[in-house]
């Protein structure tokens, strides 16, 4: 282009534009909210309830040779049986990677609570390797929670070592248990 065709074109820009005005703004704005504090205070509460069930003091007894395992004294036996082989595929993962103690105990509490919402039987904890501190504690802390019916060290598919396949008490599932009886 050249510099004649170039003011040629900001002149028809400038003449079709000649008339128009600047809009005034006209929306309202509403000042911010103070919701931070109650939003601070549910997530502590929250977090306080899904973790209520995990003691870092509490060690229950859990087998101390093979892979880690464990199952409530009202389930069913052969449950552990068919973790192990891998018979429940998880429908659900949570992998706990790079957390703390803290961070893992509420995650921990909020899959144990969605599982129990969203009607999921078998769930996956990944938990890693490591150093070894969230691969000694979570067995521990899924023993006490009462929702846990059993829990076997995931098969290679699964996860392996480093991780968990845990089933959780539905409502149905008691309603089913006491139906077989």
């Amino acid at each position: 282009m050249t510099d004649k065709t170039k003011n040629d074109d900001f002149s028809l820009f400038s003449a079709e534009f000649s008339g128009i005005k600047k809009l005034k703004q006209d929306t309202i704005k509403l000042p911010p909210k103070n919701n931070k504090k109650k939003q601070v205070i549910q997530k502590t509460i929250i977090a306080s309830f899904e973790s209520e069930h995990f003691s870092d003091g509490f060690e229950p007894h859990l087998a101390e040779e093979g892979p880690v395992r464990y199952i409530r004294q009202d389930a069913q036996k052969y449950l552990i049986k068919q973790l192990r082989r891998g018979d429940f595929a998880p429908e659900i993962i949570l992998d706990l990677h790079g957390l703390t103690q803290e961070e893992a105990k509420r995650e921990l509490g909020a899959l144990i609570a969605c599982c129990k919402k969203e009607g999921l039987y078998c769930c996956s904890v990944m938990h890693g390797v490591g150093k070894y501190v969230l691969k000694k504690q979570v067995p521990l802390w899924l023993a006490q929670h009462p929702d846990i019916l059993a829990f076997h060290q995931a098969p290679l598919e699964f996860g392996g070592h480093g991780a968990l396949l845990v089933l959780v008490e539905l409502e149905d599932w008691q309603m089913k248990r006491e139906y077989e009886k």
